[in-house]
């Protein structure tokens, strides 16, 4: 996956964790939330792991 399909991936995943939010669904948006702060992690490590090389 590229970085555009994955920074769209994880803005998608923070929008439906805010949607779900204020919808009520507490348990489903911290679930949303965390998902989309592993991949933004993980998306962060590989260009660090790539800058390095």
């Amino acid at each position: 996956m590229n970085e555009f399909k994955k920074d769209v991936f994880v803005g998608l995943v923070s929008f439906s964790g805010i949607l779900s939010f204020i919808f009520g669904q507490f348990i489903i948006s911290t679930m949303l939330f965390g998902i989309a702060a592993l991949s933004s992690t993980m998306l962060a490590d590989n260009r660090a792991k790539l800058e390095r090389f």
